[in-house]
């Protein structure tokens, strides 16, 4: 809930709640991506042109978390705000269960960049770099 003040009186308004946050990521080579998050158990699920082997945007998912890619050279001039390099100042988080399975699935295939190890604050947590760049932290709670 956010307080608006006006000269006369505090007022509240109710914000809607929003439902779900699905990253829309950049970059360079769309089949090297795909195949990098297939790797982590991804599956497509839509992508632009809908067949063929140049592809412009891609919609991947798995279990509840969803991530879109895009061509840098899609977007054009559209956006000049947006980077044109590889990675960010940003790491993804991810949660999912039984993540000593899942790291033992994936740690040889991918490059890791803290292994899997308990936080202060109760998580387990490992962290491995995708074929662009971005840092990708999964976590179990508790």
């Amino acid at each position: 809930m956010f307080i608006f003040k006006s000269s006369t009186k505090i007022t509240f308004k109710k914000i809607k709640m929003m439902e779900s946050l699905s990253p829309n990521i950049f970059v360079h080579n769309m089949a090297e991506t795909i195949a990098f998050y297939e790797t982590l158990g991804f599956k497509k699920t839509m992508t632009v042109p809908e067949e063929g082997d140049n592809l412009v945007w891609a919609m991947m998912m798995n279990g509840n978390v969803t991530m879109m890619f895009q061509t840098f050279e899609s977007l054009g001039e559209e956006l000049p705000q947006i980077s044109r390099h590889d990675g960010a100042s940003q790491l993804l988080y991810i949660n999912l269960k039984e993540i000593q399975g899942f790291f033992n699935q994936i740690k040889d295939k991918v490059t890791v960049l803290k292994g899997l190890e308990k936080t202060f604050y109760g998580a387990t947590e490992f962290s491995i770099v995708d074929n662009n760049n971005y840092v990708l932290t999964f976590a179990e709670q508790g």
